[in-house]
């Protein structure tokens, strides 16, 4: 149960589940990444980085660059599947101040 709570809490950061969802079309370097969540570098590589660890992602080098890629497309699966049940109670959802409301 604990693994399956760290999982879901890894996914439970919007700057997060935005690299994974700009990973779902295919491999990007961090810089691109950045530019494509409109998120600083810096904080980009540190969501990597755990993203990395997590085994959502690997990296592979390709000369100086490093691309990243989804380790599993079944996480876009699941991204998709819960975009698609919070999508009846978005509004109810968005105003929850219970947890997180800073980053929402």
């Amino acid at each position: 149960m604990r693994a399956t709570a760290r999982y879901f809490r890894v996914l439970g950061d919007p700057t997060r589940l935005s690299i994974l969802d700009a990973l779902a079309t295919g491999p990007c370097s961090a810089s691109e990444l950045a530019r494509r969540v409109s998120a600083p570098q810096s904080r980009v590589s540190n969501h990597l980085a755990c993203l990395r660890w997590c085994e959502f992602v690997v990296a592979e080098r390709r000369g100086r660059q490093v691309l990243y890629q989804l380790a599993d497309t079944g996480v876009s699966e699941l991204v998709e599947a819960t975009r698609q049940l919070a999508a009846g109670r978005a509004e109810h959802l968005e105003s929850c101040e219970r947890i997180g409301p800073d980053w929402v």
